[in-house]
């Protein structure tokens, strides 16, 4: 006899599904086949998330792992019907999960057309494409036409992948990670574009293309760095984690976001666009817009525009509040 939780959550998957039927047609008419099925943190289930990666169905677990009755709902419910095998990755204590046979050995997924690498399972935690930023990349493809786009804390380069696609005449893909810049450079072949991975930390790089000293102390003197002249860029994409430490200083998006958008601001060409984002739940998102303006105040940039972007209705807010927020802003 199924349990009284196991017949909840098919209940909420079920539920989930009706909600996103708009959504499922809009994607199949735009070639999208990665989207979130299930976002479990305001959709019932904390600790849950459930996305569609192309190939395949990946759930995604923080805290409680996933009983074999659960696992056998999400595959009666979701991966069955739409004909996907079920990945389980869990992130919580001890790792672990479910990896099925049969996987396909380089599995591709599509975005408003475009192809990118979905591969389940790699060196890090993260999936190598992050859904609730398909926002910003429809953004970036829509308004890059013709524009040299700097990609700060790019990842596996899905922004520069989307502004290549949408007609960039430059695209530089900035990251620490040698590992995420080789899956951009696949997604780069995967869809026929060009861009440049840089293989650099961010500060020290966006800080000389912003022409600002480094400040180095002397024990920072001592890493190795690229070197770059002042650069401006039409379209700079600042998409810092909430929290890094680097041999040139910490990365603190709550305590410190000025230190990175200042310098991102200062490579942008003049009349140009910034977007920006800030991951934490707690950042409210005026507060954090207000912190932007004043940097750009005293940094003699002032702002002239400022758009929020929300991510896509796979990603519900019931209070309007998501916990990925999106800028773009443009200054003089």
């Amino acid at each position: 006899m199924r349990s009284e939780a196991t017949l909840q959550l098919e209940s909420q998957l079920r539920a989930a599904l009706d909600a996103r039927a708009d959504l499922l047609a809009q994607c199949a008419s735009e070639n999208t086949d990665c989207l979130r099925l299930f976002h479990g943190a305001v959709e019932g289930v904390p600790g849950l998330a459930i996305d569609r990666y192309g190939p395949l169905l990946l759930a995604q677990t923080w805290r409680d792992r996933l009983s074999d009755d659960e696992l056998a709902t999400i595959r009666t419910v979701l991966a069955e019907p739409l004909g996907l095998p079920l990945v389980w990755n869990h992130r919580g204590p001890g790792g672990g999960g479910f990896l099925p046979e049969g996987l396909p050995e380089e599995p591709v997924g599509h975005e408003l057309g475009l192809k990118y690498d979905v591969t389940p399972r790699h060196k890090g935690n993260d999936p190598l494409l992050f859904l609730d930023f398909r926002a910003a990349r429809r953004w970036v493809r829509d308004n890059a036409e013709g524009k040299s786009v700097l990609n700060l804390f790019a990842y596996t380069s899905g922004i520069g992948v989307a502004a290549a696609a949408g007609g960039a005449s430059k695209v530089w893909n900035v990251d620490f990670a040698k590992s995420a810049l080789d899956v951009g450079a696949r997604n780069a072949a995967l869809n026929g574009v060009q861009m440049e991975q840089v293989w650099q930390n961010c500060l020290p790089a966006m800080r000389q293309l912003a022409g600002l000293p480094l400040g180095l102390r002397q024990s920072q003197a001592k890493v190795r760095y690229r070197k770059f002249k002042k650069r401006d860029f039409d379209l700079v994409v600042l998409d810092p984690p909430r929290w890094a430490k680097t041999p040139f200083g910490a990365v603190d998006v709550v305590r410190d976001y000025a230190s990175l958008f200042k310098p991102a601001l200062l490579t942008m060409s003049p009349g140009g666009a910034i977007l920006a984002t800030n991951h934490v739940p707690e950042v409210d998102l005026d507060d954090w817009i207000s912190a932007m303006k004043r940097t750009a105040e005293k940094a003699g940039r002032p702002l002239t525009d400022v758009r929020v972007i929300a991510p896509e209705s796979d990603f519900p807010s019931p209070d309007g509040r998501p916990p990925l927020k999106i800028v773009v802003a443009r200054a003089s």
